[in-house]
């Protein structure tokens, strides 16, 4: 049986990651995409990559008829809370990639987007669209809000250490991310000339997803992020404090109580060879996040404190990926069906 999909929003880069995925998933029949620029224009004009998979061309959003059994809204941030009810009747089931529904505090959401938000009473119809910590609500939920993808490396990276309270007092993440995750329509400041060969640290403080990793792990968090010349990929380094009697075969074991039998989490954390932590480079493509941990302490001392590490792709595990995971858990295929691919290497 295939379902009946829509996106809308299709012309970015998650956008286009969805229509990659959607068009070879064996079960979807993907029958609109939609883009307020480029209406009647050819999908593979926008996504080359696609050449020879579709003859669809982009429509209106406002020429969405009401048949389609999923809706993946990856439209610009604020659209979906404004345009709910419209969204609503266009199916039985939204997934959406904006910010708008993933926090679950109007004013937690106002004090990190700088906006009320438009529907503060449709936050809680809204279910946090990682598998890995909400797979019971998602096989129920009509409406699906995919975590950002810095948040989802972070998130992944620490939950076995939070649920486990094996940490304590406030985390700090540095992350780094490459240029896509700007966006299709990123301005003068990700231009090449201007990204090749920097390291921009482009919010020193307050990212907007240290809120959601806070509200997902229940603790105080400080975020930096970092664009670097990568295209695809991030990668979070967390750094914690340690309860008295953790080390690291407590925190070892933690991490494999919680992934063990998780599809697409991987724990990495090897003593030996070049990819002994979670690394994008290897990512890119897959639906993959990798987590590991490493601590630092003189001989024979126990360790104080630790490093949790996450690394994804940005537009697989941290967008469209996971969007995917979500629809497939919620229709109740198999979580990887359309996600096998497991990344290039080299790249």
């Amino acid at each position: 049986m295939s379902v009946r999909a829509a996106v809308v929003g299709a012309a970015g880069y998650i956008g286009g990651e969805l229509l990659r995925l959607l068009l070879l998933h064996p079960r979807v029949d993907l029958v609109a995409v939609t883009s307020v620029r480029r209406a009647g224009r050819r999908v593979d004009g926008c996504h080359p990559n696609l050449r020879g998979l579709t003859d669809l061309r982009f429509t209106s959003p406002a020429d969405l008829d009401d048949e389609y059994d999923v809706v993946f809204l990856a439209t610009p941030h604020g659209e979906t809370m404004t345009g709910l009810a419209q969204y609503t009747s266009r199916a039985g089931l939204l997934i959406d990639l904006s910010a708008d529904f993933r926090l679950r505090d109007p004013a937690v959401f106002r004090s990190h987007y700088g906006v009320e938000h438009a529907a503060p009473g449709e936050l809680d119809s809204f279910v946090y669209g990682l598998p890995e910590l909400h797979r019971g609500e998602l096989r129920g939920a009509d409406r699906i809000a995919v975590p950002g993808c810095m948040a989802a490396a972070a998130i992944l990276a620490l939950h076995p250490l939070a649920a486990g309270d094996a940490i304590t007092g406030r985390v700090v993440v540095d992350a780094r991310t490459g240029s896509s995750g700007a966006g299709a329509a990123a301005g003068q400041t990700n231009l090449h000339a201007e990204r090749s060969g920097a390291l921009r640290v482009f919010a020193p403080v307050g990212h907007r997803h240290e809120a959601e990793i806070g509200q997902a792990i229940g603790r105080p968090v400080s975020m930096t992020a970092t664009g670097v010349e990568a295209v695809r990929g991030v990668q979070v380094v967390c750094h914690v404090t340690l309860r008295d009697g953790v080390d690291d075969v407590v925190l070892r074991g933690l991490y494999r109580q919680h992934y063990r039998d998780e599809r697409f989490v991987r724990v990495v954390a090897a003593r030996r060879g070049n990819y002994r932590l979670p690394e994008p480079k290897i990512l890119a493509g897959s639906n993959y996040c990798d987590v590991g941990f490493a601590t630092g302490t003189a001989s024979g001392a126990a360790p104080t404190a630790a490093v949790a590490v996450g690394a994804l792709d940005n537009l697989m595990k941290g967008g469209a990926g996971n969007a995917v995971q979500c629809m497939n858990l919620r229709l109740g295929w198999p979580e990887s069906l359309g996600l096998e691919f497991p990344g290039l290497h080299p790249s």
